[in-house]
């Protein structure tokens, strides 16, 4: 008995309820318009029955407004307590969803007002009326008088039968307002692309920070440690070394403040271009840091243009990055070869048996290469070279040089 009770003691009822309520209320101008036409096209009093379609259609039309549906979303969220997203922008789901509500939400609004509020004062005026003398009841041509203890049987009824409608009738809109005003199919479609797009937005830029922060503060460290080594017996190189620090942090916060701003959403600056052109600096830093480096070229590095240079460039930095912090602090061999067909990268470096050289391991950096070359349809390994050292090699098709 408590249970079937539950839903009158629910706000989500009454909130419900004046919702449908509402949805009658906006539907009056509409319905004062369908009635003026039929009447001015026929002109006789019996043709109103007419208006009711014509007053449907007229609603119909009002819920092909994109502002009606925002706003019945708002209001379905706020009242009948639904979660629905709010529409997709670029998508267009089924045209007659909407409409199809308006229509339904004000004829409900209207058995609420006219049902619900007949049944309610009935409800109310009964007793009172037995206490005088006979209440009447008349119904579609059917007529009783009603005395005595029937009357607040009735009473009890119709106050029962109104309570009932207002569940019904909420029940009905929070059924409804999920199907006909949440995403169609080709909304949840456009949806499921949008955070795809949205996921991919961020690995890239999780990309990006890993590899241009990543190594901006491997090289600053080493560097920082390499003038407090020297500062005293060598003023030059500490003065060298700290320059080399200074030139590495600009060119890190360039990149942090482009990946902030798209972070935020704002127009953020153009996106900091480093291509292969730029290796000679990458390696002269490393150098300051105390790194020795052993670059080989070959092949004309300048046809490398576009997505393809750029990728190559962060596989390199990411790769000497990787040998800073985990090799044994012998040289570092790096080749680039530019062919016809094929880009190839190989960094080449000792194996530290005392583990990370102090520098912690996030664990992101060779499954974040790995994720890049896939992309770009490459092939990738990375493992054990030899005796004591170790081989980062990517090779990248130049058919992606765009």
């Amino acid at each position: 008995m408590i249970k079937g009770l539950q839903p009158l003691l629910r706000r989500s009822t009454y909130t419900g309820v004046l919702f449908a309520v509402f949805g009658a209320l906006a539907g009056l101008p509409v319905a004062m318009v369908a009635l003026g036409v039929t009447l001015g096209l026929d002109g006789r009093p019996e043709s109103a029955y007419v208006a009711l379609p014509v007053w449907a259609v007229l609603l119909g039309v009002v819920g092909l407004s994109h502002v009606v549906r925002r706003v019945l979303v708002a209001g379905a969220r706020r009242m009948l307590g639904v979660v629905l997203p709010g529409p997709v922008k670029g998508a267009t789901g089924e045209r007659w969803r909407t409409p199809a509500f308006v229509v339904a939400h004000v004829a409900l609004g209207w058995i609420v007002l006219i049902g619900g509020g007949t049944l309610l004062v009935m409800g109310m005026a009964l007793p009172g009326r037995s206490a005088v003398g006979a209440a009447r009841v008349s119904l579609f041509g059917w007529s009783t008088a009603l005395t005595g203890a029937w009357a607040w049987i009735v009473a009890a009824l119709c106050l029962f039968l109104a309570a009932a409608l207002f569940v019904a009738v909420s029940e009905v809109l929070r059924w409804l307002a999920p199907r006909l005003l949440g995403p169609s199919p080709a909304e949840r479609l456009a949806m499921a692309a949008e955070r795809e797009r949205q996921l991919a937005e961020r690995n890239r830029l999780a990309h990006e920070l890993h590899d241009s922060i990543g190594h901006t503060l491997t090289a600053a460290t080493i560097q920082a440690a390499v003038a407090g080594e020297v500062l005293a017996a060598d003023p030059v190189a500490a003065r060298a070394a700290m320059r080399s620090i200074e030139e590495s942090t600009r060119a890190a916060l360039e990149d942090l403040d482009y990946v902030l701003g798209m972070l935020r959403e704002e127009e953020a600056g153009a996106a900091p271009v480093r291509t292969l052109a730029d290796l000679p600096e990458l390696i002269d830093r490393l150098r300051h840091a105390g790194a020795v480096v052993v670059p080989q070229t070959s092949g004309d590095l300048a046809q490398v243009r576009g997505t393809l240079s750029r990728a190559a460039y962060r596989i390199v930095q990411e790769g000497l990055t990787n040998a800073l912090r985990h090799g044994a602090g012998g040289p570092i061999e790096l080749r680039v070869a530019a062919g016809a067909e094929e880009l190839e990268l190989s960094v080449v470096n000792g194996v530290s048996r005392g583990g990370s050289a102090g520098f912690p391991t996030s664990g992101h950096g060779l499954p974040g290469l790995a994720e890049r070359v896939r992309l770009l349809h490459g092939e990738f390994e990375a493992g054990p070279y030899g005796e004591g050292q170790w081989r980062l090699g990517v090779r990248l098709s130049m058919r992606r040089s765009v």
